[in-house]
């Protein structure tokens, strides 16, 4: 191999980059993954926040690490293991009472607040596994590119096209309905057909605004339904849980992964530029001023990141650039990560001792219009007055991530504004936000902000500056009907390629989207494969 030269440079270290990595190493092609920071993992890490405690820093639980991918990988082997949750949800109602959701319990418990919901449950959860056995299909493909140039170029995708209506006609007309309501209308209106309990709405809600800057009753947000209900644990199908170790266990067993197939990783390695010679991607040149060149270059930043500062706005037709102007990035969110001397003693359900709902995502929002009031609030003042948080506790399954008798608890809080309506900087309101949802989980369990030893603290710029998260963004790119599939990150460049020969995708901002799933790294790689193959990328000799 020519020297300072690669096959494929990865631009980005975070899961899908590793994944990415690992199987195109595996196939034989040289590598090397350039991530910006000093561990890889991107968003999925773990680190110590507090003298003795660790936790995972922003993504912080997982459901949709794709079953193949593990297989691939062998990432139990390289030390990944997961657990389940002894309980899904807990969610504490308005009253002072509480739902449960999970196994056999949960309809005896829904049905406590509607025995006609609990009869319902059955139905809508086998309507949506019904459509999630489809979409888990449908994230392992390339999709269907839009239509452009001339028919030797098109008729592929016009095979591609025909072979997805195909996979869609099996469904019956009922789920097609379900399909096209999940797709574009909200979640609280989807839910309000099905029930008429607000606890359960709410727990059921809660994943149509997870990691959205939304209302939950705003057109579209009702896919978040069905995104988040076909992961699996353990080949347990919609269940939620945990890697021993945190997050950051997920990707480190990438990362050896990838190295043990010969992908070379640098650390602290940021780049400044992708190189274009003659409308084609070449390589790249780092921080420091480094020149790399390769047969492809692979990006799995932000696409607003990639397109809008890592490329030369010369080399980029002005329909992408002006589409990208306008890609939509915003979730919403503020993260934190607290050590306890204690777990939670819910008034609802009082007992400071290990119990299943300890275990579980625990949802501090009781009703969907509790959830429509903090997105306006965040939207008129720049954060919720009662924000939304889901309160995740993984040291009741995971006793390394903590000193004996002591917890760590992740806080993923909604609804912030991205920007701040007064224009001010998050940094001058971090501290003031952050004692908000303290206090909001202590009007819950009293003895929760006399626990806290220490925290650290994620405001929507934190996460932008920190991990490349646009807008604080934790999917990299909203995953809303015009930014989904094909049309992610946009129509004629949702098959993972870019606009210039031998610039590839492979981040969350591409089919499937986001979530620690590592299906969009899978498929990237896919496709950087088949170009080797076909001739339109040449091996460096």
């Amino acid at each position: 191999m020519t020297p300072g030269r690669r096959d494929v440079l990865i631009v980005g270290g975070g899961h899908n980059g590793l994944v990415c990595a690992a199987y195109l190493a595996g196939a034989g092609l040289g590598v090397t993954v350039l991530e910006r920071r000093e561990l890889v993992g991107g968003a999925a890490i773990t680190a110590e926040f507090y003298p003795g405690f660790r936790n995972s820093v922003a993504s912080y639980t997982v459901s949709l690490l794709n079953p193949k991918v593990i297989r691939d990988l062998e990432l139990a082997a390289h030390g990944l293991r997961l657990l389940e949750r002894h309980c899904a949800n807990f969610l504490p109602t308005a009253d002072g009472r509480f739902l449960r959701m999970g196994g056999e319990r949960t309809a005896a418990e829904v049905a406590r607040f509607s025995a006609r919901d609990a009869a319902r449950l059955p139905d809508y959860s086998a309507r949506l596994e019904s459509l999630a056995a489809l979409l888990r299909e449908l994230m392992l493909i390339t999709p269907p590119n839009a239509l452009r140039g001339s028919w030797r170029v098109a008729l592929p995708e016009l095979l591609r096209t025909a072979r997805l209506g195909g996979r869609l006609r099996h469904l019956d007309m009922p789920q097609r309905r379900d399909l096209l309501a999940l797709c574009s209308s909200s979640a609280g209106d989807y839910l309000d057909h099905w029930f008429e309990s607000e606890p359960l709405k709410a727990v059921l809600g809660f994943d149509g605004i997870v990691g959205h800057y939304t209302s939950p009753y705003s057109p579209g947000c009702a896919y978040g339904l069905l995104h988040h209900v076909f992961g699996e644990v353990n080949g347990r199908r919609g269940v939620w849980g945990h890697a021993i170790g945190g997050m950051g266990a997920i990707t480190q067993a990438m990362a050896r992964a990838a190295a043990a197939r010969g992908a070379v990783i640098r650390t602290a390695c940021g780049v400044r530029e992708v190189l274009v010679e003659a409308g084609r991607a070449v390589g790249v040149v780092t921080e420091s001023g480094e020149t790399l060149r390769a047969a492809a270059v692979v990006s799995n930043v932000n696409p607003r990141l990639l397109f809008l500062e890592l490329l030369p706005p010369e080399a980029l037709p002005e329909d992408v650039l002006e589409h990208m102007r306008g890609y939509r990035c915003a979730s919403g969110t503020f993260r934190m990560n607290v050590a306890l001397t204690e777990l939670p003693d819910f008034t609802c359900l009082p007992g400071g001792a290990l119990a299943a709902h300890h275990t579980a995502g625990i949802i501090l929002a009781p009703s969907l219009s509790y959830m429509e009031r903090a997105y306006f609030d965040a939207r008129r003042d720049g954060w919720s007055a009662q924000p939304i948080i889901e309160l995740v506790i993984p040291s009741t399954l995971d006793d390394t991530l903590a000193p004996p008798g002591r917890h760590v608890a992740s806080l993923f809080c909604q609804h912030v504004a991205p920007q701040l309506p007064d224009g001010t900087s998050w940094d001058a309101h971090r501290e003031q936000v952050a004692d908000l949802m303290i206090d909001t989980v202590d009007s819950y369990a009293p003895n929760f902000k006399a626990a806290v030893l220490g925290r650290q603290i994620l405001s929507p710029l934190d996460l932008e500056r920190t991990f490349g998260l646009v807008g604080g963004d934790i999917f990299h790119g909203t995953l809303s009907l015009d930014q989904l599939f094909s049309a992610r990150p946009m129509l004629g460049y949702g098959n993972y390629r870019g606009p210039l020969a031998g610039l590839y995708m492979c981040g969350a901002g591409t089919h499937p989207g986001g979530g620690v799933s590592g299906v969009p790294g899978h498929n990237a790689a896919r496709e950087v494969l088949r170009d080797f193959q076909r001739g339109r990328l040449r091996r460096v000799a």
